[in-house]
């Protein structure tokens, strides 16, 4: 099942029908370790509606309200690789290399809602940095007592050329106005992804594809369950948390995003999840 968030509550898609419930509070109803039994019982008991796609077409929003963003970095080989090489002039190289091995993995807070888009919306690069990419990365929706109960997209967009700097630097690098994506929905299971579940990344600009990768969550160093028992040691989310897990395609060195440049990541069976570079 999947769960949209829109301006005047929640729309619930299963089997390809629609089931709106409107004036829901989305920090209430997602924040809910039987998140899965809860829809279930809803889409029997609620009739669909049959302008479901249009409407999710019009006012879809970000799946998140009072949840804090955070993200997970190194997780993957390649990215291991490519903060090498961004960092090795700052003599940073060898940091990522120890957080690759190591029993403790690099977690960061990434954005409250304010800063994140939605599917269909702008996310923005640092007018001081000079080296931008995004990063695709499976995203864990996680209740208040540390319960994944959903799955989404997110876009986590960098400054290379700012974390490259110095490592220190990585919160400029990551936080700031527009810097992340999420969407389109949360995906609800009773069950954990497959690991063959693949992440795909387009860029398009001016239509033309100038950048393409694919990878799969099998090729992550750590498991999900993993990255939120660490998140969740001493911190506290009364909301619930979305967490990225890190990214398993770097573009090239010489690649970086221009405005007006499209960026399509799809995760199925999640979605796609749309954005323009402003």
């Amino acid at each position: 099942m999947k769960l949209y968030k829109i301006k005047t509550g929640i729309v619930i898609e299963k089997d390809h029908g629609f089931h709106l419930l409107e004036g829901e509070n989305w920090d209430a109803f997602v924040n809910d370790d039987d998140l899965f039994g809860k829809l279930a019982e809803i889409t029997r008991a609620v009739e669909p509606i049959h302008n479901g796609r249009q409407l999710l077409a019009s006012i879809l929003e970000a799946p998140i309200q009072s949840q804090e963003l955070w993200a997970s970095g190194v997780t993957y080989f390649r990215s291991k690789q490519g903060r090498q090489e961004e960092s090795k002039d700052a003599g940073g190289g060898e940091f990522y290399a120890r957080v690759y091995e190591s029993a403790r993995p690099e977690l960061f807070f990434k954005a409250t809602a304010h800063r994140v888009a939605g599917s269909g919306g702008k996310v923005r690069i640092r007018q001081d940095s000079t080296w931008n990419v995004p990063e695709p990365e499976l995203t864990l929706m996680i209740t208040s007592n540390g319960k994944i109960v959903g799955y989404t997209i997110g876009n986590d967009m960098s400054s290379r050329s700012i974390e490259g700097e110095n490592p220190l630097y990585l919160p400029q690098a990551k936080t700031y106005d527009g810097c992340a994506a999420l969407g389109p929905c949360i995906y609800v299971t009773d069950r954990p992804l497959s690991d063959h579940t693949s992440v795909h990344i387009e860029i398009r600009r001016k239509k033309r594809q100038v950048f393409a990768g694919n990878t799969d969550i099998k090729q992550m160093k750590r498991k999900p369950e993993e990255l939120v028992s660490y998140l969740y040691r001493e911190c506290s989310f009364p909301h619930g948390s979305l967490l990225m897990t890190g990214t398993g395609i770097v573009p090239p060195n010489d690649f970086s995003l221009q405005s007006g440049d499209e960026i399509l990541i799809t995760i199925e069976p999640i979605g796609t999840l749309l954005n323009t570079v402003e």
